[in-house]
Protein backbone atom coordinates (compact mmCIF):
# COMPACT_ATOMS: atom_id res chain seq x y z
CA UNK A 1 0.00 0.00 0.00
CA UNK A 2 1.35 3.44 -0.97
CA UNK A 3 0.76 5.95 1.82
CA UNK A 4 0.05 9.47 0.54
CA UNK A 5 -0.06 12.82 2.36
CA UNK A 6 -1.98 15.57 0.52
CA UNK A 7 -0.81 19.17 1.09
CA UNK A 8 -3.11 21.84 -0.38
CA UNK A 9 -4.63 24.99 1.10
CA UNK A 10 -7.97 24.56 -0.69
CA UNK A 11 -10.33 22.39 1.33
CA UNK A 12 -12.28 21.19 -1.72
CA UNK A 13 -9.16 20.17 -3.59
CA UNK A 14 -7.62 18.48 -0.56
CA UNK A 15 -10.80 16.58 0.27
CA UNK A 16 -11.35 15.60 -3.35
CA UNK A 17 -7.84 14.22 -3.70
CA UNK A 18 -8.18 12.19 -0.49
CA UNK A 19 -11.46 10.74 -1.74
CA UNK A 20 -9.86 9.92 -5.09
CA UNK A 21 -7.04 8.07 -3.36
CA UNK A 22 -9.46 6.26 -1.05
CA UNK A 23 -11.20 4.78 -4.07
CA UNK A 24 -8.13 2.81 -5.10
CA UNK A 25 -6.83 -0.50 -3.80
CA UNK A 26 -3.17 0.49 -3.53
CA UNK A 27 -3.17 4.17 -2.46
CA UNK A 28 -3.89 5.18 1.13
CA UNK A 29 -4.48 8.88 1.99
CA UNK A 30 -2.94 9.09 5.45
CA UNK A 31 -3.67 12.78 5.96
CA UNK A 32 -4.36 16.21 4.55
CA UNK A 33 -2.46 19.40 5.40
CA UNK A 34 -3.80 22.90 4.74
CA UNK A 35 -0.42 24.66 4.42
CA UNK A 36 3.30 24.06 4.14
CA UNK A 37 4.08 24.15 7.85
CA UNK A 38 1.34 21.65 8.63
CA UNK A 39 2.57 19.49 5.77
CA UNK A 40 6.10 19.47 7.17
CA UNK A 41 4.87 18.49 10.63
CA UNK A 42 2.54 15.77 9.30
CA UNK A 43 5.24 14.35 7.03
CA UNK A 44 7.57 14.04 10.02
CA UNK A 45 4.89 12.36 12.11
CA UNK A 46 3.23 10.12 9.51
CA UNK A 47 6.26 9.32 7.31
CA UNK A 48 4.23 8.84 4.10
CA UNK A 49 5.67 7.27 0.98
CA UNK A 50 4.52 10.21 -1.15
CA UNK A 51 3.62 13.83 -0.46
CA UNK A 52 1.26 15.30 -3.05
CA UNK A 53 2.33 18.95 -2.83
CA UNK A 54 0.64 22.16 -3.93
CA UNK A 55 3.01 25.07 -4.60
CA UNK A 56 1.04 28.26 -3.96
CA UNK A 57 0.08 28.37 -0.28
CA UNK A 58 0.11 31.12 2.37
CA UNK A 59 3.09 31.20 4.69
CA UNK A 60 5.48 28.39 3.86
CA UNK A 61 4.91 27.60 0.18
CA UNK A 62 5.21 24.21 -1.47
CA UNK A 63 8.78 24.72 -2.65
CA UNK A 64 10.08 25.57 0.83
CA UNK A 65 8.00 22.76 2.34
CA UNK A 66 9.37 20.28 -0.21
CA UNK A 67 12.95 21.23 0.59
CA UNK A 68 12.44 20.80 4.34
CA UNK A 69 10.53 17.52 4.03
CA UNK A 70 13.15 15.93 1.77
CA UNK A 71 16.01 17.24 3.90
CA UNK A 72 14.43 15.73 7.03
CA UNK A 73 13.54 12.40 5.40
CA UNK A 74 15.10 11.57 2.01
CA UNK A 75 12.91 8.46 1.85
CA UNK A 76 9.80 10.55 1.23
CA UNK A 77 8.90 11.18 -2.42
CA UNK A 78 7.39 14.58 -3.27
CA UNK A 79 5.08 14.91 -6.27
CA UNK A 80 4.07 18.47 -7.09
CA UNK A 81 0.44 18.98 -8.09
CA UNK A 82 -0.13 22.60 -9.01
CA UNK A 83 -1.83 24.99 -11.43
CA UNK A 84 1.47 26.56 -12.56
CA UNK A 85 3.54 25.32 -15.48
CA UNK A 86 6.11 28.11 -15.88
CA UNK A 87 9.72 27.10 -16.19
CA UNK A 88 10.97 28.89 -13.07
CA UNK A 89 8.51 27.14 -10.76
CA UNK A 90 9.24 23.76 -12.29
CA UNK A 91 12.97 24.23 -11.80
CA UNK A 92 12.56 25.57 -8.26
CA UNK A 93 10.45 22.55 -7.32
CA UNK A 94 12.96 20.09 -8.79
CA UNK A 95 15.85 21.91 -7.12
CA UNK A 96 13.99 21.63 -3.80
CA UNK A 97 13.85 17.85 -4.17
CA UNK A 98 10.54 17.13 -5.90
CA UNK A 99 10.73 14.11 -8.18
CA UNK A 100 7.67 14.79 -10.32
CA UNK A 101 5.53 17.68 -11.50
CA UNK A 102 1.87 17.39 -12.48
CA UNK A 103 -0.84 19.98 -13.13
CA UNK A 104 -4.21 20.13 -11.40
CA UNK A 105 -6.06 19.92 -14.70
CA UNK A 106 -4.54 16.46 -15.24
CA UNK A 107 -6.97 13.58 -15.47
CA UNK A 108 -7.56 11.53 -12.34
CA UNK A 109 -5.94 8.59 -14.12
CA UNK A 110 -2.81 10.67 -14.78
CA UNK A 111 -2.55 11.74 -11.14
CA UNK A 112 -2.93 8.20 -9.83
CA UNK A 113 -0.50 6.86 -12.42
CA UNK A 114 1.96 9.62 -11.53
CA UNK A 115 2.00 8.59 -7.87
CA UNK A 116 2.58 4.95 -8.76
CA UNK A 117 5.23 5.85 -11.34
CA UNK A 118 7.06 7.99 -8.80
CA UNK A 119 7.23 5.20 -6.22
CA UNK A 120 8.42 2.80 -8.93
CA UNK A 121 11.43 5.04 -9.55
CA UNK A 122 10.11 7.30 -12.31
CA UNK A 123 9.89 11.08 -12.57
CA UNK A 124 6.39 11.93 -13.83
CA UNK A 125 6.26 15.24 -15.68
CA UNK A 126 3.10 16.78 -17.06
CA UNK A 127 3.17 17.16 -20.87
CA UNK A 128 2.59 20.92 -20.60
CA UNK A 129 5.49 21.22 -18.16
CA UNK A 130 7.64 19.16 -20.51
CA UNK A 131 6.80 21.55 -23.34
CA UNK A 132 8.20 24.39 -21.25
CA UNK A 133 11.59 22.69 -21.39
CA UNK A 134 11.31 22.10 -25.12
CA UNK A 135 10.16 25.67 -25.78
CA UNK A 136 13.13 27.03 -23.86
CA UNK A 137 15.38 24.81 -25.91
CA UNK A 138 13.89 26.00 -29.24
CA UNK A 139 14.26 29.63 -28.19
CA UNK A 140 18.04 29.16 -27.92
CA UNK A 141 18.90 26.55 -30.56
CA UNK A 142 22.60 27.36 -30.60
CA UNK A 143 23.07 27.38 -26.86
CA UNK A 144 21.37 25.21 -24.25
CA UNK A 145 21.02 27.10 -20.99
CA UNK A 146 21.39 25.21 -17.73
CA UNK A 147 21.37 26.24 -14.11
CA UNK A 148 24.74 26.11 -12.39
CA UNK A 149 23.80 22.88 -10.61
CA UNK A 150 22.59 21.27 -13.84
CA UNK A 151 25.87 22.19 -15.46
CA UNK A 152 27.77 20.44 -12.68
CA UNK A 153 25.59 17.34 -12.96
CA UNK A 154 25.91 17.26 -16.75
CA UNK A 155 29.71 17.48 -16.60
CA UNK A 156 29.77 14.51 -14.22
CA UNK A 157 27.37 12.61 -16.48
CA UNK A 158 29.88 13.20 -19.27
CA UNK A 159 32.55 11.62 -17.07
CA UNK A 160 30.38 8.52 -16.66
CA UNK A 161 29.60 8.96 -12.96
CA UNK A 162 26.43 7.29 -11.57
CA UNK A 163 23.86 9.32 -9.63
CA UNK A 164 25.14 8.14 -6.25
CA UNK A 165 28.68 9.31 -6.97
CA UNK A 166 27.39 12.64 -8.28
CA UNK A 167 25.32 13.12 -5.13
CA UNK A 168 28.33 12.43 -2.92
CA UNK A 169 30.56 14.84 -4.82
CA UNK A 170 28.00 17.66 -4.80
CA UNK A 171 26.76 17.05 -1.27
CA UNK A 172 23.12 16.64 -2.30
CA UNK A 173 20.66 13.76 -2.16
CA UNK A 174 20.53 11.10 -4.85
CA UNK A 175 16.87 11.92 -5.55
CA UNK A 176 17.84 15.57 -6.17
CA UNK A 177 20.44 14.39 -8.68
CA UNK A 178 17.75 12.33 -10.39
CA UNK A 179 15.54 15.41 -10.65
CA UNK A 180 18.37 17.39 -12.26
CA UNK A 181 19.09 14.54 -14.67
CA UNK A 182 15.41 14.50 -15.71
CA UNK A 183 15.55 18.25 -16.33
CA UNK A 184 18.74 17.86 -18.39
CA UNK A 185 17.13 15.17 -20.54
CA UNK A 186 14.23 17.48 -21.37
CA UNK A 187 16.49 20.45 -22.12
CA UNK A 188 18.60 18.39 -24.50
CA UNK A 189 15.73 16.42 -25.99
CA UNK A 190 17.38 13.08 -25.12
CA UNK A 191 15.94 10.03 -23.43
CA UNK A 192 18.84 8.48 -21.50
CA UNK A 193 22.07 9.34 -19.68
CA UNK A 194 24.27 7.89 -22.43
CA UNK A 195 22.93 10.42 -24.93
CA UNK A 196 23.33 13.21 -22.38
CA UNK A 197 26.90 12.13 -21.63
CA UNK A 198 27.75 12.10 -25.33
CA UNK A 199 26.28 15.58 -25.71
CA UNK A 200 28.40 16.84 -22.80
CA UNK A 201 31.54 15.28 -24.28
CA UNK A 202 30.86 16.82 -27.70
CA UNK A 203 30.06 20.27 -26.32
CA UNK A 204 32.68 21.00 -23.63
CA UNK A 205 32.01 24.38 -22.07
CA UNK A 206 28.82 24.77 -24.11
CA UNK A 207 26.46 24.31 -21.16
CA UNK A 208 26.28 27.74 -19.58
CA UNK A 209 24.44 28.93 -16.47
CA UNK A 210 21.69 31.49 -16.97
CA UNK A 211 22.77 35.15 -16.98
CA UNK A 212 22.58 37.08 -13.72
Amino acid sequence: MIRVLVVDDHDIVRTGLCQLLSGTEDLDPVGGAADGEEGIAMAARLRPDVVLMDLSMPGTDGIAATERIVAADPGIHVLVLTSFSDHDRIMAALDAGAEGYLLKNSSTEAILAGIRHLVAGGSPLDPKAAREFLTSRRQAPQEVIFTTREQEVLEMLGSGLPNRAIAQRLGISERTVKAHVTSIFHRLGVSDRTQAALWAQRHPGHALPPPE
